[in-house]
């Protein structure tokens, strides 16, 4: 594996993700809508790839030569909008607007609406066989992007995500990334054991289950991170780049923890879609900014 990036170099990264974070926060707590757990736990991942690893050109979105990423668990699209503000696309200010009518941030990403998205998500279990397509057709007309696909744990219990999982490696497609952000939480869940009520276990939905050797046998490359270690995040990225001419997909699998970032939101399956009060949002204010270089998170 690559060699792990200097903390030194990832500090601006993680004064991004805790303004990021805030952002999420402050957003849902305003439009009094929203998901908060799922933003939080993929934050990091999120500011790595939109600051450190994808070739893009905020001013010019279009761009033919870009590499594309696509949130396919787009219930956690104010995550995606926090960072693209911070990374130029739109005016901070224009996250008051989430959700409302006629705004172009709705509650999920809608590439008709708002310039730098890459597909329209939300129906959970597509993004990674439109991200598929995308690296095909990209390789096909000889562009050097890459595809980065940003999935669920809970979302690749659906069959569509199997299906291309399965196709990918057939087509040769070294250009393309999935990203599991494996929090370990889901909304609901089936019962596990006698006398646990029907969808109410919320517990990791792959808990026993080799994932890796799953990905494996299919023929994929896996890299398994911590989610929340930039360190880390940007040393996989570098390696399934310097693979990009293969002919082998790679899914990075990112340990990481819903809600992260905030005291009273990690670990809790309630603020999977949970709106913030704006009680909850002063709270979260006074705990970024307690954080080491917590200024820049105001």
């Amino acid at each position: 594996m690559a060699a792990e990036i200097p903390a030194a170099d990832t500090a601006d990264l993680e004064a991004l993700a805790r303004r990021g974070r805030l952002y999420v926060m402050e957003t849902v707590a305003h439009s009094g809508a929203g998901h908060v757990g799922g933003p939080l736990s993929a934050m990091d991942l999120l500011v790595a790839l939109y600051f450190r690893v994808l070739r893009i050109r905020p001013g010019e979105p279009d761009w033919a030569e870009r590499d594309r990423f696509i949130l396919s668990k787009g219930h956690s699209s104010v995550g995606l909008y926090a960072v693209m503000a911070l990374r130029g696309y739109f005016g901070a200010e224009e996250l008051q607007t989430f959700d409302a009518g006629g705004s172009r941030l709705q509650g999920h990403p809608d590439m008709l609406l708002l310039p730098g998205l890459d597909a329209s998500t939300g129906s959970l279990g597509q993004g990674l066989a439109i991200g598929l397509g995308i690296a095909m057709g990209t390789r096909r007309r000889g562009l050097p992007s890459h595809t980065f696909v940003m999935l669920g744990d809970g979302e690749i219990q659906e069959g569509q995500v199997w299906e291309t999982v399965h196709v990918a490696p057939r087509y040769g497609t070294g250009n393309l990334t999935a990203i599991v952000d494996c929090n370990g939480l889901q909304q609901f869940g089936w019962p596990l054991e006698p006398g646990e009520e029907h969808r109410g276990n919320r517990r990791d939905p792959w808990s026993g289950t080799n994932l890796r050797g799953v990905f494996e046998a299919f023929g994929w490359k896996v890299l398994e991170i911590d989610g929340h270690d930039f360190g880390e995040i940007l040393a996989a990225c570098d390696e399934v780049r310097a693979g990009s001419a293969g002919t082998i997909p790679t899914v990075i699998l990112a340990r990481t923890v819903k809600g992260r970032g905030l005291t009273f939101t990690e670990g809790r399956s309630e603020w999977h879609a949970r709106v913030a009060t704006a009680a909850e949002a002063d709270a979260a204010r006074v705990e970024l900014a307690d954080l080491p270089g917590g200024d820049d998170a105001r």
